[in-house]
């Protein structure tokens, strides 16, 4: 078994992997067999630079290493702060995400309250809020509640809430902040750990999800920009590549490369996709199972490498 400290640096490693990697396939359809998947760039990207998915996280870790309780209005609004700075500059941004930060950040300085606001009328205006884009940046959560369990169950929901009022966002990003803390705690992969903190009508729908997710494979989940869809399709990646008989073709050996290429090679928000799965691959297995190829070229803002996030995640982690 990996170490605990393998572990929690595998946290944020993992997701900036997979958000790496399928960072030049986004928006493509589902990838075969004959066709390669690597870490090789693309588009805007360079080789091994992550993107929006790791750059939010990031900013939640960072929040979380200054030991600022992430249920905290000033530590949520510290995030919001950091996340509005690095809306300036990214490439790329979720419409959801980007359309709360603007309306949040009009005439005053961004806060959590201004946030909660603006996601609440967006989700009233569209009817729709249940995008991937709180669930792909919610694994620091899970490093900042180690010791509280019940205290990260309210960190997820408040961290997700502050971008995407839909329930069904804060359900995702509680099931997944439980199966990452008790990774890294334990070393097993247990995806319904985090069941028993939904409603009961909440958890017979979530396990049915997952056991669909089980017996199906990531592409089947096309409309993977929809939270439930990108949930299932990294729990289908990570639950149909846990044997070394699951693909030959994958991009590299072991559970968590052949989990992000599969993740990957489902199509469509690919980088999104692998960042969910490779938070939680990353969390059981450890930084020590994403390959050094893979490690020597990651990098992204805030200008940071492969040593400097699993320095950051270790901060984060109590």
């Amino acid at each position: 078994m990996t170490s605990h400290d393998d572990r929690i640096a595998g946290v944020l490693l993992g997701t900036a992997a997979g958000d790496a990697l399928g960072a030049p396939y986004e928006f493509q359809p589902p990838r075969g067999p004959d066709l390669d998947v690597r870490m090789a760039g693309g588009g805007v990207w360079e080789p091994g630079e992550w993107t929006d998915d790791t750059a939010m996280a990031i900013a939640i870790a960072e929040v979380a290493a200054t030991g600022a309780d992430l249920r905290d209005e000033r530590a949520q609004d510290a995030i919001l702060t950091r996340w509005r700075e690095w809306s300036h500059h990214t490439k790329n941004i979720g419409v959801q995400t980007s359309s709360v930060l603007h309306a949040a950040s009009r005439g005053a300085a961004i806060t959590a309250a201004r946030a909660r606001d603006a996601s609440r009328a967006h989700h009233a205006r569209s009817g729709r809020s249940g995008g991937n884009g709180s669930l792909m940046r919610t694994a620091p959560v899970a490093l900042a509640y180690l010791d509280d369990e019940g205290a990260m169950v309210e960190a997820a929901r408040a961290i997700s809430a502050l971008t995407h009022f839909d329930p069904e966002a804060g359900d995702a990003c509680v099931l997944w902040c439980s199966a990452i803390r008790h990774g890294v705690l334990t070393g097993d992969l247990d995806v319904r750990v985090g069941l028993r903190h939904l409603g009961d009508e909440g958890r017979v729908t979530w396990s049915e999800r997952l056991d669909l997710a089980e017996t199906s494979r990531p592409r089947d989940f096309p409309k993977n920009g929809w939270v439930v869809s990108a949930l299932q399709a990294a729990w289908s990646a990570i639950a149909t590549t846990a044997s070394s008989e699951a693909d030959p073709n994958a991009a590299g050996t072991g559970h968590l490369p052949r989990g992000l290429d599969a993740a990957v090679r489902a199509g469509f928000d690919t980088d999104t996709v692998a960042a969910i799965a490779g938070g939680l691959l990353g969390a059981v297995h450890g930084a020590s199972a994403v390959p050094r190829a893979w490690r020597e070229l990651l990098h992204g803002w805030p200008g940071l490498d492969a040593a400097e996030l699993a320095e950051l995640a270790h901060a984060a982690a109590r």
